[in-house]
């Protein structure tokens, strides 16, 4: 982590899940103490409050792509809000928000990528690959799709400029898949998409994976984007989410990756998204998220206080 400046921005998007309730997300993590959490790490901890979407004329996708106007606005913001935090040499947080989020997000810090002459890498840590498009998603819910939006696959013309960086899709690493449609399965084997369902986590462990990541990324001179969705844990861990897939990551096989991560120094930025407060017990899922976004910035376990039975 270059940056000893942390953003948090606030993505209170919901309109691209099936289910409401994502819009109270980035607002939970605040309740959970997410600023202080990460000021108690040695950053400066900058809360850049919610962004609103931009305004956009009607846009019609070929296929399913519900409230497809609203989620180009929050794309367009998103996009220009992680580019500007980029520049401003800090550390962006994304606070959601479903994860129709991420097609703004990393968008953003992969135009600042390619301008600083760098290949941007995802780890996108998450049940679900997110590589349907309106053509191929069965319920026309858009955080099925960001991973192919900016991926460029076809289909979401008129939502960011055509020419637009994208990241490539063998740039992309998928730790925790154990739900996929068949068009996304055939899409990311056509397209080299890295994905490590769970029975590869079983099989070999987080620590060999990410490893494997993390040498990738260093050797090619890359930033890595981390895109975490709370049903990458499962869901006795963290149930606040509306898309709960049984057989998820452990709480240390997370903490895990987040330490790894931490120790590589390549994270230029952070998604945390799908939190459902209203499916959550009593801010169970926001507490979980906000300790391993602090083990991403440097808590080690011994670090951690004790908290009261």
């Amino acid at each position: 982590m270059a940056s000893r400046t942390i953003e948090l921005i606030g993505a209170p998007v919901e309109a691209g899940a099936g289910r409401r309730g994502c819009v109270m997300g980035s607002m939970a993590l605040r309740v959970a103490g997410i600023d202080a959490t990460l000021a108690s790490l040695g950053y400066a901890v900058v809360d850049r409050g919610d962004l609103t979407p931009a305004a956009v004329p009607d846009i019609r996708l070929p296929g399913q792509a519900r409230n497809a106007a609203e989620i180009a606005g929050w794309t367009r913001a998103l996009e220009a809000g992680g580019y500007q935090s980029m520049r401003r040499g800090a550390f962006p947080v994304f606070l959601g928000g479903d994860h129709s989020l991420s097609m703004g997000s990393v968008s953003g810090i992969a135009r600042h990528a390619a301008e600083a002459g760098r290949p941007l890498f995802v780890l996108w840590l998450d049940a679900h690959a997110d590589f349907n498009t309106p053509q191929t998603s069965p319920s026309g819910n858009m955080h099925g799709m960001p991973v192919a939006f900016f991926c460029g696959e076809g289909g979401f013309d008129g939502i960011l400029a055509a020419d637009r960086p994208l990241v490539a899709p063998q740039n992309v690493f998928q730790l925790g898949i154990r739900s996929i449609d068949p068009p996304e399965r055939d899409a990311v084997g056509l397209r080299g998409v890295n994905v490590f369902d769970m029975r590869a986590l079983d099989e070999r462990g987080a620590a060999a994976i990410i490893r494997e990541v993390i040498r990738t990324v260093s050797e090619a001179r890359g930033l890595l984007h981390v895109s975490l969705d709370v049903d990458f844990l499962d869901p006795d861990v963290a149930p606040g989410v509306g898309t709960t897939v049984p057989g998820g990551a452990t709480f240390r096989e997370a903490h895990l990756v987040m330490e790894m991560l931490c120790d590589s120094g390549l994270v230029a930025s952070l998604d945390l998204v799908e939190l459902n407060p209203f499916l959550d017990d009593r801010g169970k899922s926001a507490r979980v998220m906000v300790e391993l976004a602090a083990s991403l910035f440097g808590r080690r376990i011994f670090d951690r206080p004790t908290q009261p039975a």
